[in-house]
């Protein structure tokens, strides 16, 4: 998706760049990026744990930016798209099952139980060490850090960080 065509499209974002309000937000992201990023959890395994967080909190933004970051990665369409059922898809390892399924339980809730159950917590233990476990962790606070911004400022998909917002502010829309 081009700047023309969503300008084109009328797609503009409820609220202007946050970075020039706040800009130690970006030093922040950027920190929390580069250690999840840097970390021992291949990045496929991130953006395949993100792109199913995308998909349960309901973020256009971000399932297409995780989307086309799977993409650029090499991983194959039928992958992305099973993320979204991934519990009877054949295309994922183990580990990566863990890391869906611990995304899945920090973000829905469950009335009954821990979220992340003794059970959930040890079968990840056999796949990630405490450092790994802590990347993923991580990973998903840093998502989850963004939920809010993606769903009430509505970025525009497609775009690229620094260009992903309608210019001014929404009295001058």
């Amino acid at each position: 998706m081009t700047d023309a065509t969503t300008e084109q499209d009328g797609i503009q974002s409820r609220l202007p760049d946050l970075t020039h309000l706040f800009p130690e937000l970006s030093k922040l992201s950027g920190a929390v990026r580069n250690a999840v990023w840097n970390g021992p959890v291949p990045k496929t395994t991130i953006n395949l744990m993100l792109f199913r967080a995308a998909q349960i909190v309901g973020s256009t933004y971000h399932a297409v930016a995780l989307t086309d970051q799977l993409r650029k990665a090499g991983e194959s369409e039928k992958r992305i798209t099973a993320v979204a059922t991934w519990q009877g898809a054949p295309y994922f390892t183990d580990a990566e099952r863990v890391a869906l399924e611990l995304v899945e339980a920090v973000l829905t809730p469950n009335p009954y139980a821990e979220r992340v159950s003794d059970e959930l917590f040890a079968r990840a233990s056999t796949f990630y060490d405490d450092e790994a476990l802590w990347m993923l962790t991580m990973a998903i606070g840093h998502f989850s850090l963004f939920v809010p911004v993606a769903l009430i400022a509505k970025p525009i998909p497609g775009r690229p960080f620094g260009k992903n917002y309608s210019k001014g502010h929404r009295g001058d829309r």
